[in-house]
């Protein structure tokens, strides 16, 4: 199946916006998984294939949403006590199994069937029992504590569509509405590598010049969170035979391959060598801050994306342009995170026609307003912002100047593993 046109983002010029950028995303990208059925109880997390549709009425038929007395609404006076026998008994899985007489009560319980012909249930804790008859006070209303079958759901009504990830009450309606089993999408196959001479794993020694690998554990938390089957291939030095070997097997067996680092126009940049000798790399040079230096290209039939080996702009740059593919990919029908309004707490200048994001921590003003301050260092290396802030706060391309107390939209770190 083909998942990215050969030339969408060829030729020179100047730098894509965001919105353009994942406007050619949303245009190109297309599923590349198949569906397979998994069983309830595996299903949260992944994305569904196919709508479901109820097989019946939830609920199936009327019944008592509390423990009380089911009687004629009728045979209440207005304005004034009834005193009325109490002739029967229903539980939960146990009705009272025939119909009610007018003038008198059946004693229901939370979930148990109404008995033919009552329509209102006083609870228990308004009434007051006196041996064999039920004192029910006035003021209640016709068809109050009951339950109308079909309610929540109707027979053939289609409770989930196909494109959505799986959370626990969506997996409960589905439950509720007949299906022990669903149609899933295959979780995506990612590979994901980190480049670089000077980058070591963590728990080697470090000599001079070298840094622990960050990235690959931040791409591949963020991948895995969208639900994302990851193959982590280790460090590629900067060598071009050994990176294109090395993406050429990946492309073999994956969906989609992840590089950090290793894509600009540097001596020592051979991903971008390799990539455009095994396949196409189409250049893709975004105006974000921090970011701008993002590849996308494929390798045979494989997508192929190169972020930014600077760890903040890696992971902004995945959560801003990158994880619109990847869901895309995968299946998922609404791909853009939700993003709020907040007030800024500072003031800031910027370059026209960039988009730039701001990492920021919130607080609720004494006027009830959530108010976003920023990390004081905001270098594209300076992975602690990321730890330290709650979300990114987007300045759009024609702002130059932001001015506190202005309004700004806020994409908070919670909503981009959805």
């Amino acid at each position: 199946m083909v998942q990215l046109s050969d030339d969408c983002f060829a030729g020179p010029g100047a730098m894509m916006t965001l919105d353009q950028a994942l406007a050619l995303v949303a245009r190109i990208a297309r599923p590349v998984v198949d569906p397979e059925p998994v069983p309830l109880a595996a299903a949260t997390g992944r994305v569904l294939a196919a709508d479901v549709v109820a097989t019946g009425d939830v609920p199936g038929a009327d019944n008592s949403a509390v423990d009380g007395y089911a009687v004629y609404f009728d045979d209440l006076p207005p304005g004034a006590d009834a005193i009325l026998p109490v002739t029967g008994r229903a539980a939960a899985g146990h009705p009272w199994g025939q119909a009610a007489r007018r003038g008198e009560a059946i004693r229901v319980f939370t979930g148990a069937l109404m008995p033919a012909g009552p329509d209102t249930v006083l609870m228990q804790e308004d009434c007051r029992r006196d041996g064999d008859r039920v004192v029910i006070p006035p003021g209640i209303r016709r068809g109050a504590n009951r339950r109308l079958a079909g309610e929540d759901v109707r027979r053939g009504q289609t409770v989930l569509r196909a494109g959505i990830r799986l959370r626990p009450q969506d997996v409960g309606l589905a439950a509720a509405s007949g299906h022990a089993s669903l149609a899933v999408q295959r979780p995506l196959r990612v590979a994901i590598f980190s480049t670089g001479d000077e980058v070591r794993d963590p728990g080697q020694a470090l000599t001079p010049g070298t840094v622990y690998d960050s990235n690959r554990y931040v791409l591949g938390g963020l991948l895995g969170e969208l639900g994302c089957r990851v193959t982590d291939l280790g460090i590629l030095p900067d060598d071009a035979a050994t990176v294109g070997d090395a993406l050429a097997r990946a492309a073999a067996d994956h969906d989609l391959l992840f590089t950090s680092g290793g894509v600009s126009v540097g001596e020592e940049d051979h991903v971008r060598t390799a990539v455009a000798a095994l396949g196409t790399l189409h250049a893709w040079r975004v105006a974000i801050k921090p970011g701008r230096p993002i590849a996308l290209g494929q390798i045979g039939r494989v997508p192929f994306v190169g972020l930014p080996g600077n760890p903040a702009a890696a992971m902004v740059t995945f959560v801003t342009v990158a994880r619109e593919l990847v869901l895309r990919l995968a299946g998922r029908g609404e791909t853009r995170p939700l993003t709020f309004p907040v007030r800024a707490a500072f003031a800031r200048k910027k370059k026209r026609d960039r988009r730039e994001f701001v990492r920021v921590r919130l607080a609720t003003a004494a006027d009830g307003v959530p108010e976003a301050t920023p990390f004081p260092r905001e270098g594209a290396g300076i992975l602690s912002s990321l730890v330290e802030a709650d979300g990114l706060v987007a300045l759009p391309e024609d702002l130059t100047r932001l001015e506190a107390g202005m309004m700004v939209s806020f994409l908070p770190f919670s909503e981009v593993a959805r």
